[in-house]
């Protein structure tokens, strides 16, 4: 069965809190340790922060791309393109 109308569009209204991602460190899990990763953001003040494998798995971030929290907690990964697509920094 084919689609026979164009999808609804969609604007974000959200506010979000997000860093873009310099560099990710990733690393490997031993028995005492699970994986985690370790991000770096490209914002000069921020210090870097870890994420375990769980967002990993979710979310494969990238370097370049935006370490997202949302309200109520919700944290995700954004490519560069999209996110800077869909916000304007406030």
């Amino acid at each position: 069965m084919s689609a026979s109308k164009e999808m609804p569009k969609y604007r974000s209204h959200k506010e979000v809190w997000a860093l873009k991602i310099a560099n990710i460190e990733f690393v490997e899990e031993t028995d005492a340790t699970p994986r985690k990763a370790v991000i770096t953001p490209e914002d000069v003040g921020y210090a870097k922060f870890s994420v375990d494998s769980e967002y990993l798995d979710k979310h494969k971030p990238q370097i370049g791309g935006y370490y997202v929290v949302y309200k109520g907690g919700y944290k995700s990964w954004s490519p560069a393109d999209a996110f800077e697509d869909g916000y304007t920094r406030i």
